[in-house]
């Protein structure tokens, strides 16, 4: 039923109303009300005069030519120059906005002109012939990056790690080796820089750095002793391996440097030969633990001792000042008393009398009184003196 035809059942009682319940229009509208416009009285536009208008500006934004076509019979779009220009600058506008790329901090990126080298980009916003004539291929040059050797999912099982050593010997190594990209973005005439040969020389990077890894670690070790590779020698094998690897992969230009190797395991292929190596090596640092407490007891008694000899030295060549001195002294006090004495003997003789009794006699208590002299003198008993001594 058309929606004009709502009276229905109310078999033509009232007026016929839109859609939306409002009232009809008269054709033409009122008050000059054109196509796609509302009455006079502000009445809704009508939903047909709104699908026609629409219609016809799609009609004249896209113009069609000629008869016939997949609809009604319409005429095909027309096609002219400046819609061709326009679309092509559009098209060119997108071509070359897709040259823009962008460099993280952490990565060097290679561009290409159809294939060959044509520099390094370093980190930032950076543009580009777009596709087809350039690319970009995008490294991280900082992020460390670890292989073992043996590989974790080698095929040859446990007897990788087995290498014969200078003595003849067998051991079992394990080895973990951190590499990543050199980060220079320039390099001599004629040479490409270290992420270009990385990016363009180098189809399998990691089972290079291994195979490279397990080649030195092999010709190190076959230069050593079993005994020095497993006690001593380990940061020695060390360095030479990693220095091994650099000087190879420098010669074969990957643009990788080695930053450590570390030597996992350096064991006997079987149990009890590792077991009684362990016992050897248990055996030489008990040995050194004694030989360090032996030179740790001689550093504490010898400076001990030594001072004490200097000390017995010192006192001795004081006591030998002190009775030379004491000589000279005494000489020298000889000789003033013999001049004096050459010049008046008697008086010198009676002084040096006179002096050594007071010397001798003078702590005495005791009162010496001359046989010729002590007539009429009363004898004197000092009780006083006495008690003080007994008291003391």
């Amino acid at each position: 039923m058309p929606w004009q035809d709502n009276s229905g059942k109310g078999g033509g009682r009232g007026p016929v109303r839109g859609p939306w319940g409002q009232p009809p229009r008269p054709p033409g509208g009122e008050n000059g009300g054109g196509p796609g416009k509302g009455g006079g009285r502000g009445e809704p536009p009508d939903l047909d005069e709104l699908l026609k208008a629409s219609k016809q500006r799609l009609k004249r934004a896209f113009p069609r030519t000629g008869q016939g076509g997949p609809i009604g019979g319409g005429r095909a779009p027309e096609i002219n120059r400046r819609t061709i220009m326009l679309g092509a600058a559009g098209i060119g506008l997108l071509w070359l906005l897709s040259g823009f790329y962008q460099v993280g901090a952490q990565d060097r990126a290679v561009v290409l002109t159809f294939g060959k080298f044509e520099q390094v980009s370093a980190p930032g916003l950076h543009w580009r012939l777009p596709y087809p004539f350039q690319s970009v291929k995008t490294e991280n040059v900082t992020g460390f990056r670890e292989e073992l050797v043996p590989a974790a999912n080698s095929q040859r099982g446990q007897s990788s790690g087995l290498m014969l050593t200078g003595d003849k010997n067998i051991v079992d190594i394990g080895l973990k080796v951190q590499w990543r990209i050199k980060e220079e973005m320039t390099a001599p005439a004629g040479e490409l820089p270290a992420v270009a040969n990385f990016k363009l020389m180098i189809q399998d990077p990691e089972n290079l750095v291994r195979t490279v890894a397990e080649a030195s670690i092999r010709e190190v070790v076959g230069r050593n002793e079993l005994d020095f590779v497993q006690t001593d020698g380990r940061a020695v094998i060390m360095d030479e391996t990693r220095a091994l690897m650099q000087q190879t992969l420098d010669a074969q230009k990957t643009g990788i440097l080695i930053e450590s190797v570390n030597l996992e395991k350096a064991d006997p292929p079987t149990e009890e030969v590792n077991q009684a190596f362990l016992d050897v090596i248990a055996a030489a640092q008990d040995r050194e633990q004694f030989i360090n407490r032996a030179r740790e007891y001689a550093n504490k008694v010898v400076p001990e001792a030594r001072g004490v000899a200097q000390k017995i030295i010192e006192d001795a060549r004081a006591y030998q000042a002190q009775v030379t001195a004491e000589a000279r002294g005494q000489a020298s006090r000889f000789d003033a008393i013999y001049g004096e004495y050459r010049k008046a003997p008697e008086v010198t003789r009676q002084r040096m009398y006179l002096e050594t009794a007071e010397r001798v006699l003078g702590p005495m208590n005791k009162i010496i009184i001359d046989e010729g002299a002590s007539r009429g003198v009363v004898p004197y008993l000092p009780l006083n003196e006495l008690n003080k001594k007994s008291v003391q």
